[in-house]
Parts: C-alpha cells; sequence; structure tokens
C-alpha cells in the first residue's frame, strides 16, 4: 500500500510545529536528540533533521516521544493547537 502524502507533497504533519516547538524550548536538533534519548527513546539528530525537513514519516512512537520531551499533547504537536 503506497503511503499518503499532503496535498503539498510533506511526508508528515509535524515538520513546522516541531521546528517551532524546538525553538520555543531553546533546543537544537542536537540537544532535542540527546534529551529524547535520556528518555529512551532511540531518536538521532539526523532522524529530527529528516522529520524537520519533511524527507522522512513520523512513527506513532516518535510521536509519543516528542509530546513527552516537549511537555505538548498530540494535538498541539500534529495541528499547533494548545488544548
Amino acid at each position: 500500500m503506497p503511503k499518503s502524502y499532503r496535498n503539498t507533497g510533506e511526508k508528515n504533519l509535524i515538520s513546522s510545529n516541531l521546528i517551532a516547538l524546538r525553538k520555543k524550548h531553546n533546543y537544537s536538533q542536537r540537544l532535542l536528540a540527546y534529551q529524547l534519548q535520556l528518555k529512551g527513546y532511540d531518536i538521532d539528530k539526523n532522524v529530527i533533521t529528516r522529520i524537520e525537513t519533511n524527507k522522512r514519516y513520523v512513527t506513532d512512537i516518535e510521536l509519543q516521544a516528542f509530546c513527552e520531551v516537549l511537555g505538548v499533547t498530540y494535538d498541539e504537536l500534529i495541528n499547533g493547537k494548545q488544548s
């Protein structure tokens, strides 16, 4: 089954929101990766770069990891809306 793309051809919904949330916390991609690894998630800087540049799909576990480390809900991460 082929993977879905947004109308814009992007491979994920969170790229711009992830960038904004990361900058809000004053995290570089490397520091965010470090924080994720401290929580036990195997996500490195290259994965974050590929997600933020829409070159990679995001898994459900990665969504959970970003929400946990950035202290946001799924809705805020995906839609940019605070609940």
